[in-house]
């Protein structure tokens, strides 16, 4: 998680940055009640909803739901990853990062190979201003209506046909064959000599976001198979990580607020150079969780675009499903379906950018959703509706986000002419009517219909000082006796045993299981003083204490008396007393 940097070392820096003074470098804030706050730079707002917490280090957005700590923010904000943040934050501090041998051994190696396919694309930049060959590869863009200006945007190339252009090039630098076969550009033979892997192909570099070359794709020019290649998987490229465009599409001003996922790099140019610039592709792979996260970072709207064929709707399926855990705040995924007969390529030539999409069946997930899963039902009859819901209630279950989960019981309600409170209750969600609550009950007691085991790790997070006054022996008892306690018992053991911070319990748990309890937690604006939450807090444990009890009990009495320990008998003689 922390990338072979001492967790202690994370836990100080957090410790050391101010979030407010991070953020109001970044973003205007102004002092509100107990907090600041200001116009959200995650998504448009007239109405300032975006809050920053000087006491949790923690800043939460009401309108689009953004949330996390100084970490968290620096990699939204600026769109780059977990590593950068942890640099950036440390130069900000005026800190030099450790990281143990290996970590700096496994850098300066990644470093040797960027360099590497840098070199590699001088080349292919080259060949295809001066290669003998040129010719068919210019006339082969030309062919596709590529312009010089996004050729040169792209950084594309051409590797000629022969099996060592490249090999040749390089062979006089030291070791450069290693570094090659390294880098996925060279094939070993049997015999132990190489050849090129890219021969008589138009050459795509596969840019990150912040400009480096992580590897190449390769189109066919001539006949035979296949027609496109990617490099494989190397310590510094991963195609199931990695999108075509991204680099592109982030440094243009279209569509800020959405990215067109397509299939092919051709595709991907064809449109920018349309002007829909804010278009990527997946690397001749499925969409994976991998890339939904990197899609989500950027742009809270995703339009997947695929041909109408049943390949294309078994691409966009595969993404639905994949789309479904990642459903939170104002994320929106859509779905595009090109007319028969037609890639984005042919699409966007025929119909131009302005109604490229109005020639596209649109719809939103939960639409496509229901219309694939009713194919087989038949919703003429209330038998068939039910099972239309069954079938869907696994489906919308993943969705973590209750406001996207509540848009999926409206339409499926409007589809099958349910009362909208039954298809509700039905997909586990509660019913619109809401339950009133006395006056005194405001604030966090307002959480009491929540689990007693969330409902503490919500104290805890607003009040992480609290930990000190619950005692080891009574945690102790408590995860003896009652299960699905865990989340709160690594709660308090952070929280009493290192006196961490709720930001740097959230940094500590990034990634792991239990950070979007943690998140959920930290976001409770409560309007209670820690005295009152002490009490609280007093009341939970003592609950869950008597039910530990009580399992104790019941567990002593299901064994035979004569099996009985003596503290076993005193402890029945003791709750039979009370």
């Amino acid at each position: 998680m922390a990338g072979r940097i001492p967790e202690q070392f994370i836990d100080d820096l957090v410790n050391r940055i101010d979030i407010v003074d991070l953020i109001e470098s970044h973003v205007p804030l102004r002092k509100a009640g107990k907090g600041f706050q200001g116009l959200c730079p995650f998504h448009n707002e007239k109405t300032p909803s975006f809050t920053v917490s000087r006491e949790k280090q923690f800043y939460h957005c009401f309108g689009c739901g953004a949330h996390g700590t100084a970490v968290g923010f620096l990699m939204s904000y600026k769109n780059i990853d977990f590593l950068e943040a942890i640099d950036e934050l440390a130069e900000h501090a005026g800190l030099e990062v450790p990281r143990d041998k290996s970590f700096t051994k496994s850098s300066e190696n990644s470093k040797e190979l960027l360099i590497t396919l840098e070199q590699a694309q001088t080349h292919f930049h080259l060949c295809l201003r001066e290669s003998n060959d040129k010719t068919r590869a210019v006339d082969y863009l030309k062919s596709r209506g590529v312009s010089g200006e996004i050729a040169k945007t792209f950084g594309i190339g051409f590797a000629p046909d022969g099996w060592s252009h490249l090999l040749d090039t390089f062979k006089k630098k030291q070791g450069s064959e290693t570094l090659l076969e390294k880098s996925g550009l060279i094939i070993k033979k049997d015999n132990g000599s190489h050849y090129d892997r890219f021969r008589d192909r138009i050459m795509f570099p596969i840019h990150d976001k912040r400009g480096r070359i992580l590897g190449f794709g390769g189109r066919l020019l001539g006949d035979g198979e296949p027609k496109y290649l990617n490099s494989p998987e190397t310590t510094v490229f991963h195609k199931g990580k990695e999108l075509y465009g991204l680099k592109q599409a982030l440094a243009s001003d279209a569509g800020a607020d959405s990215l067109i996922v397509v299939e092919g790099y051709m595709d991907v140019i064809a449109l920018h150079q349309a002007g829909m610039t804010n278009t990527v592709a997946t690397l001749g792979t499925a969409v994976t969780p991998d890339h939904l996260d990197k899609l989500f970072r950027h742009v809270p709207q995703i339009v997947f675009c695929f041909d109408g064929d049943n390949a294309g709707r078994k691409a966009a399926w595969k993404s639905l499903e994949l789309s479904l855990s990642k459903l939170t705040g104002n994320r929106e995924v859509r779905f595009a379906f090109l007319p028969d007969g037609h890639d984005p390529d042919s699409a966007v030539r025929e119909f131009g950018p302005a109604n490229f999409f109005k020639s596209c069946q649109m719809k939103s997930l939960s639409e496509y959703l229901i219309e694939m899963l009713k194919k087989d039902v038949d919703t003429s009859s209330a038998e068939g509706k039910t099972r239309l819901i069954s079938k869907i209630k696994p489906y919308v279950t993943k969705i973590p986000d209750t406001t996207h989960r509540t848009a999926c019981a409206q339409r499926l309600s409007h589809e099958t002419k349910f009362d909208e409170n039954i298809v509700r209750q039905e997909l586990g969600l509660t019913i619109t009517t809401r339950k009133k609550y006395p006056k005194e009950s405001r604030g966090l007691g307002k959480f009491a219909s929540r689990s007693l085991q969330e409902h503490a790790i919500t104290i805890l997070m607003n009040f992480p000082k609290l930990a000190q006054k619950i005692d080891q022996e009574t945690v102790l008892f408590l995860g003896e006796n009652l299960e699905n306690l865990s989340d709160l018992i690594t709660v308090w053991e952070a929280m009493h045993n290192e006196s961490l911070t709720a930001a740097r319990v959230l940094e500590r748990f990034r990634g792991d299981t239990i950070e979007k309890v943690l998140l959920k937690a930290v976001s409770v604006e409560s309007n209670l003083d820690e005295s009152a939450s002490e009490k609280e807090l007093e009341g939970i444990f003592e609950k869950l204490r008597l039910k530990a009890q009580e399992m104790k009990f019941e567990a002593i009495k299901a064994t035979p008396f004569s099996q009985l320990s003596e503290a076993q008998k005193e402890t029945m003689r003791g709750y039979k007393r009370k």
